[in-house]
């Protein structure tokens, strides 16, 4: 069998005609395939008898690369990054090959973009429990019925605040600004029977709020910082905790929403 085989490869030699011969390492593959036997070629490459004669063997089972975790994190900063190199090599050589390189990259990025913000609103329109809209509207109509209802809510709820929470309100004479929020105070706590505490910074009067008392530490007291007038603090009969409200002018409005979101709504439900 070793003549058979040897002699024709002789002939071939002799003839001047190269004989193909693969000296690859071990484990050298181009087909995915592990080699075992480099040295048979005849058999393994040209007569293709593959396994019979333990020619190669398939790469075993969990061998392919691991796509990793970060791999769509690693490809964003990748176009980022090319995004980057194209900008400035269009600035500093803005030949036409370069400018038009750069814009059609930046092109297939917004239309990647584009797509995507596509998929996103049509996902929240399939989607009802994604799409925060519901739950805080958007639209014209949409939140002038959330606002309406709020009030509804929000009046509701003030009308029973005053048998638990009271109004301290610090003021000075000598505050312009005080002299335009008192009778806003004044409408809001006869309209919601509300009671308030004027207390005087600078030992002066209140047209608004005649039954004043003077500061004599009471601010210090509920830990309120500052001598910043106007300032509106809630406090609460029942745990003794003060809650500032606001400082400066705020509107009637304004007055209430906060009142009822310090009161009666969790952190983070309205947004």
């Amino acid at each position: 069998m070793f003549r058979i085989v040897v002699a024709p490869l002789l002939a071939l030699s002799l003839a001047g005609v190269a004989v193909p011969v693969l000296a690859q390492s071990r484990g050298a593959t181009t087909d995915g395939v592990e080699r075992t036997d480099a040295g048979d070629d005849f058999y393994c490459a040209e007569r293709r008898l593959g396994q019979w004669f333990y020619c190669s063997k398939p790469k075993p089972a969990g061998q392919e690369r691991q796509v990793s975790a970060g791999s769509s994190v690693e490809r964003m900063a990748a176009i980022t990054r090319q995004l980057d190199e194209l900008k400035a090599k269009a600035i500093l050589d803005p030949t036409e090959d370069n400018v038009i390189a750069y814009v059609r990259f930046q092109r297939e990025q917004l239309d990647r973009a584009s797509t995507f913000s596509d998929t996103w609103q049509r996902a929240l329109w399939q989607n009802p429990d994604l799409d925060y809209t519901l739950q805080r509207p958007v639209s014209t109509v949409g939140k002038r019925a959330w606002l309406d209802n709020r009030r509804a809510d929000r009046d509701a709820v003030l009308a029973s605040l005053s048998q638990r929470y009271g109004l301290f309100y610090f003021y000075a004479q000598s505050c312009g600004a005080c002299d335009l929020f008192s009778p806003i105070l004044r409408s809001v706590a006869d309209s919601h029977r509300m009671a308030v505490m004027a207390v005087s910074m600078d030992g002066g009067p209140s047209r608004d709020f005649p039954n004043y008392v003077v500061d004599a530490g009471q601010r210090a007291r509920m830990g309120i910082p500052g001598n910043e007038t106007p300032a509106l603090v809630l406090f609460d009969t029942v745990t003794k905790r003060t809650i500032p409200v606001g400082y400066g002018i705020l509107s009637a409005d304004e007055i209430m929403d906060r009142i009822f979101a310090l009161t009666n709504t969790k952190v983070g439900s309205d947004f």
